[in-house]
């Protein structure tokens, strides 16, 4: 059945009509429902950003009136059913959902808002400015106009201080010349109150550990002009206590790097780098610990210095909580300088721990299944900080629905040795004061794993990397692997999976290229750790390169043949990947999110093909959701009409591009819901055989998009979200031309995941 716009625009309109309708019965006699209010601003003079302006005022029109969505008043239409003796247990259910109570014109004060108008006014700067209020009545409804005539507003000629104390003028000096008040600059009480917070927040990174916002006043005089023009003096209010106006020197600094509340017993304390360090054994070494630790003996107070050391610390992986006080020093000083002493207590985790992961797996390649992962931690291995995992994973997978091909299931255990140090492990010693925001960390990791795809093939893989990985700033994390080491063993295959091989010769070579040795450098920039933003921002990018040092030793094996190291081919290749996510939080917890990633793999030298396991696949929960993972692409090619079984193998390409696009929005409680759009596919730079050329990037690569759209459900509880997507494709590039936008319900895949698509 086909609708038009027309049809629909009629059919919103009869039901809107009819809630009105059903809502106006319901209005008491002696009321008129509201239905708010509008502002209009007169003026005889030009004001700058005055749309600015109007929406400063526009805030203090009250009250609210009842919300509409598509011209209905559903909120209050379920007030009013919830009103009757029996509403029903569905009104009731809306109601506590949506329910809105009535707001009428008796709720409206008018000369209330004009007063908090006029107020609004004076604290930008319009003084002498004037409101009235005109209010329209319908029959059932009422609305107000609100009018402002607004003066040519004050401006400042000069900003100066007034009444410090000889100790503090010259500091106070050096930091209003920093101010962002210039000469010419309206009135404007926020201003006034930003510049006081500025001000006290300077004079706390210069020691004044007592000072207080609230000890500032400013006063404007407009006694010397004539033209709307005003001197802005800067002043202490009256009754300042001394201890307020001196700087404080932090005179001592005590770390206790196991503490307990309950710890009364008297330590002699080991003094390091003019630090006292006080536990009862050495549970965390002093050596390792101070460079976490930025406060310095006979140092000004500064909050900044408290913020960097607590965050360091917690970045150590060895500490629940992190507690820094200061205490005042009685001292006979002189009167313009106090006396600090710095406490860090330090309250560890335990330091052994075990964890158990039960999980089912469910893939959206039709894969399901149990795994167990056990993870056994020591969180201060060396009495450093180190952390160190052992974690072990047996998972069982078996395709659930489709046919009985081989590989419909599969066995995997793994091994995982990780140890992390929290600071830098380098040939030559590294200046902690390099990193300002946190100390890096040098990770090392040794792992194994064994995967069976019963009656194809058993694989054999072990993993080691050294590398570092430091926070530059709030948003900013490095990654960098200088030794990423991978030897992948195809050790037993099945006359079926030879068979594939011995079709398809990119395959085979992406096997045979068993050892993979380089360098991988990772940047992200993360706005998301800032949940009040409204426009956040994402952006990873990777860079793999492989292959190159080790080829000064690799071995000739004859003309035309891939070099060996210790007797194994190795790969060589260089893979860049970038992937841009935006969100905009436009309303509480209703979200647009966006996604765009691109990926480019290029092998050279001593390989033809970019290895295996580091080639891309597209389909699935991350990616484009309406193709079960690994079932995308490459290209256009078309297992069912190109004569390949696509059940033996995962589809995979060197070139991948994807984009994304996303609404989220609250239902109920903890159940939210989506819709998404998705678009994405595989290519290959260089065509495989195999493929009939359908595989290769061209310039026609946006018709070769699949493209699919869906609906979905997230369980989110404090961050922990489990989702489901239901995603049916409208655009499939394995079509031939001219078929491929179709609509396929029958297509529908449910992707099953643990965490947002992005």
């Amino acid at each position: 059945m086909k609708y038009n716009l027309k049809n629909i625009s009629i059919y919103l309109f009869l039901i809107g009509s009819l809630y009105s309708c059903g809502i106006t019965k319901y209005i008491p006699e002696d009321e008129r429902l509201y239905t708010g209010a509008t502002l209009k601003i007169e003026t005889d003079t030009l004001i700058k950003n005055e749309s600015g302006l109007k929406a400063d005022l526009e805030t203090v029109l009250r009250p609210e009136p009842n919300s509409k969505f598509l011209g209905m008043h559903l909120g209050l239409y379920y007030y009013y059913k919830n009103q009757k003796e029996k509403p029903g247990f569905i009104n009731r259910w809306f109601y506590k959902q949506f329910g809105q109570d009535p707001v009428y014109q008796s709720d409206v004060e008018t000369y209330a808002v004009e007063d908090l108008l006029l107020n609004r006014l004076e604290n930008r700067g319009f003084f002498y400015s004037s409101a009235s209020s005109v209010v329209e009545e319908k029959e059932k409804e009422a609305s107000v106009q609100y009018t402002v005539k607004v003066p040519k507003p004050y401006r400042m000629t000069s900003y100066q201080l007034d009444s410090f104390p000889v100790s503090m003028k010259e500091t106070m000096k050096q930091i209003i010349t920093k101010s962002p008040f210039k000469e010419n600059m309206r009135f404007d009480l926020n201003n006034m109150k930003k510049e006081r917070n500025r001000i006290d927040k300077e004079l706390k990174k210069k020691g004044y550990y007592n000072f207080n916002n609230n000890f500032l006043i400013f006063e404007a005089d407009t006694n010397r002009y004539d033209n709307r023009k005003f001197d802005l003096f800067l002043k202490l209010k009256n009754e300042v206590p001394k201890k307020g106006l001196i700087p404080y020197k932090v005179s001592k600094i005590n770390i206790y790097p196991n503490y307990e509340v309950s710890d009364s017993t008297i330590i002699e304390p080991v003094v390091y780098n003019d630090k006292d360090y006080i536990q009862k054994e050495e549970f965390f070494k002093p050596k390792y610990l101070d460079p976490f630790i930025v406060l310095k003996k006979g140092q000004y107070y500064n909050p900044e210095d408290s913020r960097n050391t607590a965050r360091r610390l917690s970045t150590i992986g060895s500490y629940k909580y992190v507690n820094i006080q200061y205490k005042e020093v009685d001292t006979a000083s002189i009167d313009d300088l106090g006396y600090l002493e710095a406490n860090i207590f330090l309250s560890p985790l335990n330091k052994r721990a075990l964890r158990a992961e039960l999980q089912v797996v469910t893939k959206s390649n039709n894969f399901a299944g149990p795994a167990l992962e056990l993870t056994l931690s020591n969180r201060n291995l060396f009495g450093g900080g180190e952390i160190f995992n052992i974690s072990t994973k047996v998972g069982y997978e078996k395709q659930v629905g489709g046919d009985s091909s081989a590989g419909n299931s599969s066995l995997e255990l793994g091994l995982t040795n990780e140890l992390i140090f929290p600071r830098v492990l380098f040939p030559f010693k590294i200046d902690n004061n390099f990193f300002k925001y946190s100390i890096p960390k040098t990770k090392t990791s040794l792992s194994f794993d064994y995967l069976n795809r019963t009656d194809l093939y058993a694989l054999l893989s072990g993993t080691a990397l050294f590398g570092y990985i430091w926070d530059a700033n709030r948003f900013v994390t490095h990654e960098l692997n200088p030794i990423s080491i991978n030897y992948t063993e195809l050790f037993k295959t099945t006359p079926e999976f030879e068979e594939i091989l011995d079709n398809d010769p990119f395959l085979r070579q992406s096997f045979e290229q068993q050892f993979i040795a380089g360098l991988t450098y990772s940047f992200t920039y993360n706005e998301m750790v800032d949940t009040r933003k409204k426009h956040q921002f994402y952006l990873n990018f990777t860079f793999d390169i492989a292959g190159n040092l080790i080829s000064l030793f690799g071995k000739d094996q004859g003309a035309e043949q891939p070099k060996t190291v210790f007797g194994f081919e190795y790969a060589q290749y260089a893979k860049a990947d970038i992937d841009l996510h935006y969100h905009f939080n436009f309303a509480k917890e209703q979200v647009i999110a966006a996604r765009i990633f691109g990926g480019y793999g290029k092998a050279y030298g001593n390989s033809s093909v970019v290895p295996f396991v580091k080639q891309y696949y597209s389909g699935g929960p991350y990616s484009v959701r309406a193709f079960n993972i690994r079932s995308l692409g490459p290209g256009t090619y078309n297992p069912e009409t190109d004569g390949v079984d696509s059940d033996y193998f995962d589809k995979t390409g060197n070139i991948r591009l994807e984009a994304n696009l996303e609404y989220r929005f609250p239902i109920v409680s903890f159940l939210k819901g989506a819709l998404f759009v998705d678009a994405g596919n595989i290519w290959n730079s260089i065509e495989n055989p195999i493929y009939n050329g359908k595989d290769k990037f061209t310039s026609d690569f946006i018709n070769e998009l699949g493209m699919g759209a869906g609906v979905g459900l997230r369980v989110d509880i404090q961050s922990f979200v489990i989702r489901f997507d239901f995603a049916t494709p409208f655009h499939n590039p394995s079509l031939p031309k001219g078929e491929r936008y179709k609509f396929e319900p029958d297509g529908t895949v449910l992707n099953f995941a643990i965490g947002y698509p992005f």
